[in-house]
């Protein structure tokens, strides 16, 4: 059987295209990052703290995942609103983190700081919406000392770049989603742009666009917020 293709991104400090493993090493050496690290800790300003670098990424198939660094002293909600921004919001559903497994796992509590949670090695599990669950792994990577490079307390280092599918009806990179030949005829359902306008969806209504998120076609899901998150 062929290996499945990994998806790709690029480091944010550098620009270099890495698969998700590759830039665990890659951003541990990255001059231009340890640049931004040393430019922060020179201008004295902010609380010096952990820091820690989590790579983050959905629980079934990984294909979709972004590498982040967040402050110590920030609690957990913050990286839960975070996810709802750039990943998961559709409706404001419950969330929660665990730690051992997605329900069967130790709740952590949402006021949780961070510093007294994380360590290297550890898996978060952040579950969003207890209906049609959204489930994503939290690795904690690894742990730095210092000040934070940006004013938000967390920053994104890097994210999987959207791999168009092709479309079910000519296979040109599609940009929709027909919610019935997903759940339904179990086809995909991606369409492009052309088919999107005339391919038949009597049951589920219009397709859905297409986006760089595991929560695609899932609940009311329309994309992320705005940038910065």
């Amino acid at each position: 059987m062929a290996r499945k293709k990994q998806t790709r991104g690029a480091c944010v400090y550098c620009g270099k295209e890495m698969t998700r493993g590759g830039l665990v090493r890659h951003l541990k050496t990255c001059n231009e990052r340890k640049q931004a690290i040393a430019s922060a800790d020179e201008q004295k300003q902010g609380l010096r703290q952990y820091i820690y670098h989590l790579q983050v990424q959905n629980a079934w198939g990984g294909d979709y995942w972004l590498h982040l660094e967040m402050n110590g002293e920030t609690k957990l909600n913050v990286l839960d609103h975070y996810l709802r921004a750039i990943w998961l919001e559709c409706c404001g559903h419950l969330s929660r983190f665990s730690v051992g497994g997605g329900w069967g796992g130790r709740e952590v509590g949402m006021g949780t700081i961070t510093k007294r949670i994380l360590q290297p090695g550890l898996t978060l599990n952040h579950i969003y919406d207890f209906g049609t669950e959204s489930e994503t792994l939290v690795k904690v990577v690894d742990v730095r000392t210092g000040r934070p490079t940006i004013p938000n307390p967390i920053a994104l280092m890097a994210r999987n770049e959207f791999d168009q599918p092709p479309c079910i009806e000519c296979g040109k990179p599609a940009n929709w989603l027909c919610i019935e030949c997903l759940y339904e005829e179990d086809v995909g359902g991606a369409l492009c742009d052309e088919h999107a306008e005339t391919h038949p969806h009597d049951d589920y209504g219009s397709p859905m666009p297409l986006f760089n998120s595991p929560r695609v076609g899932m609940c009311g899901y329309d994309g992320p917020a705005e940038p910065p998150y």
